[in-house]
Parts: C-alpha cells; sequence; structure tokens
C-alpha cells in the first residue's frame, strides 16, 4: 500500500479518479473493513473524498463508492518570468479554474511584484466562487537560483531586490498557508512531466526564453540537486564566444549567445525594431531572415551544450518550451542537429526532442503540482485528519 496504512495513503488510492467501494479499498490495503471505514469517515469530514451513487455487486447488498474531491481545496499558483507573469488558481486535480498573465518585469522588486501577485490571487479567487479559507497552499517560480529548502532566491543575476528576500514568509503572513518556491524552470519540468508525459522516467525540460535553464526529471522525479542549482545550463561556457559578457560577471555563456536577450540585442544593432523574445518570434515567423539565422544558430549553441548532457544523463526525452519555441522549428532543428551529431549513437538511439505542449502554461501547472503533492503526501494527510 503507497505510503503506509493511513487516511493519506487510501487517499493516494483513490486520487487516480475510479471510484471504490469499502470492499475494494479493504482488498486493495489489506486493512480491515473496520479500520478502511474509519479512514473513509476521516477523509470524509475533511472533505478530501466524496460518497458516490450506490453500486450493486452481483448477488450482494448495494455499496456505497467513494471518490477523490479534486474540490476540496484550491491551490494558488505563480510563475513569475523575466518580463511577464502567469498566475492561476487550480483544483486539487490541478485543472485550471481562473487564470491571468501579464506583462510583469521582475526587475521591479520583490515587494512590487509579490503585491501584484497576491492583489491577481484574490481577483481570481472571487472570479472562481472561492475564498481565502478554501485554499491549502501556494506555488511559486522565480526566474532564477532558488533555495528550494528556505524559498528563497540565492545571487539572482536579473533580480535587483530577491537575493535572500523571504517570499515564502510575505506571502504566508497574507494568505496563512504554506508557500512553496522554485525555479521557474523546475516547475515547468514538473507540469509537463505531470500532465503530458507522467510515463516517462527520465526527462530533461529546456526553458528558452530571455534566459536559458533547464529542468531534470531522474526517475520520475523532479531533480533539484544538493542546493537546487541543478539544471543551469544557462552559465555552461561555450569557448567560442569567450569575448561575449553575460549579466552574470562571466563571460562564454550560452545565455549570453543564445538567450532571447542576446538575440534581440542583435537585431536592435542590425536596426531592427524588438523589444524582447516575442518580437524575435514574431520576425521569425514573418520570414525576416537574420531573425530566422539567428534563432537557426541559438538552437545549434543550446544543441551543443546539451549534446554533452545527453551523453552524461541519457534522458529519454527532451522537451523545449520558453517564448522562442513559438518561432516553429528553426530552434529545435539547431537543438537536435547539434544534439544526433554529437552524441553517442547509444545515448540518442530512443532520445525524442519535442516542443513542450504545455506552452506558457507549463509553470503555473508545475507549481500547482508542487503544491498538490506535499499538501497530499500520504504523511501529510495524515497529519491533517489527527488533528
Amino acid at each position: 500500500m503507497p505510503g503506509g496504512t493511513g487516511a493519506g495513503a487510501l487517499l493516494s488510492i483513490l486520487r487516480d479518479g475510479r471510484a471504490r467501494t469499502r470492499a475494494e479499498l479493504v482488498q486493495l490495503t489489506g486493512l480491515s473493513r473496520s479500520a478502511v471505514s474509519q479512514r473513509i469517515d476521516a477523509l470524509l469530514h475533511q472533505r478530501l473524498i466524496l460518497p458516490g451513487e450506490d453500486t450493486t455487486p452481483s448477488g450482494g447488498r448495494p455499496a456505497t463508492a467513494f471518490s477523490f474531491n479534486r474540490e476540496a481545496r484550491v491551490v494558488l499558483a505563480a510563475d513569475l518570468g523575466v518580463t511577464h507573469a502567469r498566475i492561476a488558481a487550480s483544483d486539487l486535480g490541478g485543472a485550471v479554474l481562473a487564470e491571468r498573465a501579464a506583462d510583469l518585469p521582475i526587475d521591479r522588486g520583490p515587494e512590487p511584484t509579490l503585491s501584484w501577485v497576491l492583489d491577481t490571487f484574490r481577483e481570481l479567487l472571487a472570479e472562481c466562487g472561492h475564498r481565502a479559507s478554501d485554499v491549502c497552499g501556494v506555488g511559486v517560480g522565480l526566474p532564477g537560483p532558488v533555495d528550494h529548502e528556505s524559498g528563497t532566491a540565492v545571487n539572482p543575476p536579473i533580480m535587483p531586490g530577491w537575493d535572500g528576500f523571504p517570499v515564502p514568509d510575505w506571502l504566508g503572513e497574507r494568505l496563512g498557508v504554506p508557500v512553496l518556491v522554485d525555479n521557474d524552470v523546475n516547475i515547468m519540468a514538473l507540469g509537463e512531466h505531470w500532465a503530458v508525459y507522467p510515463e516517462v522516467e527520465h526527462l530533461i525540460f529546456v526553458k528558452a526564453g530571455t534566459g536559458i535553464g533547464c529542468g531534470i526529471i531522474a526517475g520520475r522525479r523532479l531533480h533539484r540537486g544538493a542546493r537546487g542549482a541543478a539544471g543551469d545550463i544557462g552559465h555552461i561556457r561555450i569557448p567560442t564566444v569567450d569575448q561575449v559578457q553575460c549579466r552574470c560577471g562571466y563571460v562564454g555563456c550560452l545565455e549570453a549567445v543564445a538567450g532571447g536577450a542576446a538575440l534581440v540585442a542583435r537585431l536592435r544593432d542590425a536596426g531592427l525594431d524588438v523589444a524582447d523574445g516575442r518580437d524575435v518570434v514574431r520576425l521569425t515567423k514573418e520570414g525576416n531572415p537574420l531573425a530566422i539565422r539567428l534563432v537557426r544558430q541559438g538552437g545549434r549553441e543550446v544543441g551543443s551544450a546539451l549534446a554533452s548532457i545527453v551523453n552524461f544523463f541519457n534522458p529519454t526525452l527532451i522537451v523545449i518550451g520558453g517564448d522562442l519555441v513559438e518561432a516553429g522549428d528553426h530552434l529545435l532543428a539547431g537543438v537536435r542537429e547539434m544534439i544526433y551529431g554529437r552524441s553517442l549513437p547509444l545515448a540518442t538511439q530512443s532520445l525524442s526532442i519535442r516542443a513542450s505542449e504545455l506552452g506558457d502554461r507549463a509553470g503555473v501547472t508545475g507549481a500547482a503540482v508542487m503544491v498538490i503533492e506535499r499538501i497530499l503526501d500520504p504523511e501529510t494527510v495524515d497529519r491533517s485528519v489527527a488533528t
């Protein structure tokens, strides 16, 4: 039985969406009927499960089937990028109930940014007919290195004022619920894996936007590393471009030559009117030769860095997301060219490289899932029903 023999483990069984009777749960768990009934009563009290219509087993009396109540609580999620943000409210099954997207420069600083997030959360709750007391947790993604245990950004190169800022405390004091914070690429990897590729054991999610980073799913679990710094490929050194200065202070970083900000700077130098990565995508879709060439070369640079990672990690799937992937096949073509050309045949034998299916919803999906998995962890559920 997953996660022990308590009410939380029983809930884990019911989270697959299938309604089950007491007799079925007795058979699945190996617990006595009285023990199963006790756990069902505790979950019913918390509204985490609901009784369904009575079923009539062959030759027996009608029996009530119980199912997971996705609507028992609300989860709030925020995916904060360098230049824009997406905010959402979801149920316990990860379904979006209401959402907003807006241009929101992260360099405004933590309090102005989080104040907007807080106001937007309240708007979304009103829109979907819920109150603050219905919220069970908040998930936040930030576009920089994050110490996941403390939920604070650590020396983020493009986030002035955010270093060490207590995001969980600031939001938690105002909302009265647990707040989990992670790097934006990690939550995108989590969202894509959970919603689209749950059967994939080993996956790399690459965000190609203003900056470049990747999230790692290893053994179907998000791999953060010792301090949450795993996957920061944007600052891998590209030896052929040593003269290019990166915002992190070093030179020759992948992000400095292939990130959206770098492509914007080159297009501006050529006299084109571009503001951000979305303008790069627009020019590429319009057939601008320079934009196409730069995006394709950016894909090659990303692919060159990923080729070594493919040899080392041997993933089954690489998913490319972020603004620049909207430029069509040009970015992916460059990535594939270098990975398949420079990685070992055994490492690429079953490797697939695809564009994100969730698009700009990957982040809020992952932020919500991060909270859901924590709140519905069997041990957490056991503690909540015991109080």
